[in-house]
């Protein structure tokens, strides 16, 4: 059934033109072209499209549309990302920062709070930490792009934060069982930014599981792509029930949800103060899409491994270039790869930058002056000048997506074209 259900997906996945071996000649040597654009989003499954079109034509997008007895797409989404990440609650919402906020205030956090998190990371997540009145406070990373627990612990002591959001920025799994015992022994609550881990395991359990909440995204550059959507995830009554109400399950509409706890649940916290009601909603439209997407994870994951290994081994055999290994207990999800330059001066790594981008492969440095994963874009907080490492490893730390719509022979091209890009510079 999966075989003939990716089967059927692909088909769907037809690039906007055939990509071949361009030869342009600049000064004496040829040049390869890539054709294709690293930008693509994986498009939507026909059963997926044929469901939004049924749901469009009758009018009920709102996910409590629905009349009694009939189940809505979002609580049947939540079903199917609770059991293929074996949680016990899923809660269906309009983007993955919204996730994240509203784990925030489900979690205790208070205005003034102050919340540890990576200082490489995308910009959604501080931003959920100022939406919630909070105060972010930074961790510095590895070369691996992982926290590094040092600075994790002294931060923890330095600044009294009880709170904490590890980022597993583009499906790179820092040390979790060292990280819970952090968080034990300085009685730190932690909350897990799975938005580039879905599929991602940590010694054979799905990441998510180390934090109270977990949360993931279905924006378009995801495994999941629904344009804009994301589910927090969570095993606690109470967390569950305080997420529902929040996304604006009013009055009683939380029984319309499938995955919930018990009715006392929700009223003994409603008889406590009525929580706010943060209209956060997933629609049924996103959850159409999302829906036949789930049946295919698991194969687009080991899809996308042995591609990651293809890619890897051609970048590891670049001059200049380090693709860093991630830890031994992580089984990865490689929708993208990240590699390391090495040295190379800023006007080297600008003229490769120049290279690969007139050559059709469209790369990206996280520490640029423009890129939402720079700290230094993050002054609607405070900028942590305190991350000098973080800085220095992201100024030469490139971004490389890995579209499922490629074919093998695709990345060849564009390894060839990263590859020539380099030359081409160290060589001048």
């Amino acid at each position: 059934f999966f075989v003939s259900l990716f089967s059927a997906f692909r088909r769907t996945m037809s690039p906007p033109c055939a990509n071949v071996p361009v030869e342009a000649v600049t000064g004496d040597k040829p040049r390869t072209k890539l054709l294709k654009s690293l930008k693509l989003s994986d498009p939507v499954p026909e059963a997926g499209i044929e469901r939004a079109v049924e749901i469009m034509r009758g009018g009920g997008m709102f996910r409590f549309d629905n009349p009694p007895g009939i189940e809505d797409e979002v609580s049947k989404a939540e079903v199917e990302i609770a059991r293929y990440t074996n949680f016990k609650y899923a809660v269906g919402m309009n983007s993955g920062a919204s996730c994240i906020f509203l784990a925030l205030k489900a979690i205790g956090v208070k205005h003034g709070d102050k919340v540890l998190s990576n200082a490489f990371t995308f910009t959604a997540v501080p931003s959920a930490i100022v939406h919630a009145g909070a105060e972010p406070v930074y961790v510095d990373c590895e070369e691996n792009y992982v926290l590094d627990l040092v600075h994790l612990e002294s931060q923890m002591v330095s600044s009294g934060a009880k709170w904490l959001i590890v980022s597993h920025m583009r499906g790179k799994v820092s040390d979790m069982d060292a990280i819970v015992a952090l968080c034990k022994k300085h009685e730190v609550r932690m909350i897990e930014d799975c938005a580039h881990s879905l599929g991602v395991l940590w010694n054979g359990v799905h990441t998510g599981h180390h934090g109270e909440i977990a949360c993931i995204s279905s924006q378009s550059y995801k495994m999941l792509n629904s344009g804009e959507g994301g589910f927090a995830l969570t095993d606690d009554d109470r967390l569950a029930a305080l997420m529902i109400i929040y996304t604006g399950a009013y009055e009683k509409l939380y029984q319309k949800h499938t995955l919930r706890p018990a009715d006392e649940v929700f009223e003994a916290i409603k008889a406590e103060q009525i929580p706010p009601n943060y209209s956060l909603r997933m629609t049924q439209l996103a959850a159409a899409v999302i829906r036949p997407q789930i049946l295919t994870l698991e194969e687009r994951v080991l899809i996308s491994a042995r591609r990651y290994e293809q890619v890897e081994a051609q970048l590891n055999n670049t001059p200049n270039i380090v693709v860093p290994k991630q830890l031994p207990q992580v089984r990865t999800v490689c929708d993208t790869i990240q590699f390391n330059l090495v040295d190379m001066t800023e006007a080297q790594i600008a003229a490769f930058l120049k290279e690969t981008n007139a050559h059709g492969v469209q790369l990206s440095i996280f520490g640029a002056k423009e890129n939402a994963r720079n700290f230094r874009n993050w002054s609607y907080g405070p900028v942590p000048e305190y991350c000098g490492k973080t800085e220095r490893i992201i100024k030469r730390a490139v971004d490389c997506r890995l579209p499922m719509q490629f074919e093998d022979k695709d990345f060849d091209v564009m390894c060839a074209v990263i590859r020539e890009s380099m030359e081409a510079v160290m060589q001048s």
